[in-house]
């Protein structure tokens, strides 16, 4: 078994002072950099996830859900789109293997929707297991988790390495990734 590490979309715009922060969200970008610094060949393979908007119709709204629809945020361009501060020395050192791009003209809330399928590319490096970390515990999180039991792999969310939008959606959260057959670790982070 070759296991990777899924860091879900660890954005400016996802933390404190971007257009759809998660409170905690900067303090989890310093956590994951720390996991992946000291990953020490423990993972076959590292990759990140990035909200990367150009038109996603309907999921932009200037009256959101905030389960389908939100606020503008992560717009190709951007500086929100950008890795968060705490969070890019890890992709700039090269720790990451690989970046996928989502949600270019959708609402996609994991890697395995859009592009060159992140299935695809794991199952070609003879990937079985991921570990999934980042923000939103309740949201992409959840959706990179779900996708990947559908896709055949076994998924573990390592809940200390990540931040949820409100207590209520990220218990519902953790019942949904349990009952989906996730394993979980560790206690998210929700300071809202």
């Amino acid at each position: 078994m070759h296991r990777a590490l899924i860091v879900v979309d660890v954005q400016k715009d996802f933390c404190e002072g971007g257009s759809i922060p998660v409170k905690g969200g900067a303090g989890r970008a310093v956590a994951i950099a720390d996991l992946v610094r000291r990953a020490d060949g423990s993972y076959a393979r590292i990759v990140a996830t990035r909200d990367h908007h150009i038109d996603p119709g309907a999921h932009f709204s200037e009256h959101p859900d905030f389960q389908n629809s939100f606020p503008q945020h992560c717009v190709v361009g951007s500086e929100g789109s950008e890795f968060h501060p705490n969070f890019a020395p890890a992709v700039t050192s090269g720790a990451v293997d690989e970046v996928f791009y989502k949600g270019a003209h959708s609402a996609s809330k994991s890697g395995f929707e859009d592009g060159t399928s992140l299935a695809d590319w794991l199952r070609a490096r003879h990937i079985s297991d991921l570990d999934v970390v980042g923000i939103a515990t309740d949201h992409c999180v959840k959706a990179t988790a779900l996708d990947g039991v559908r896709a055949g792999f076994a998924v573990r969310v390592l809940l200390d390495y990540t931040a949820g939008v409100a207590a209520d959606t990220t218990s519902t959260a953790i019942s949904e990734l349990r009952q989906a057959g996730v394993a979980l670790s560790g206690e998210p982070v929700v300071l809202a």
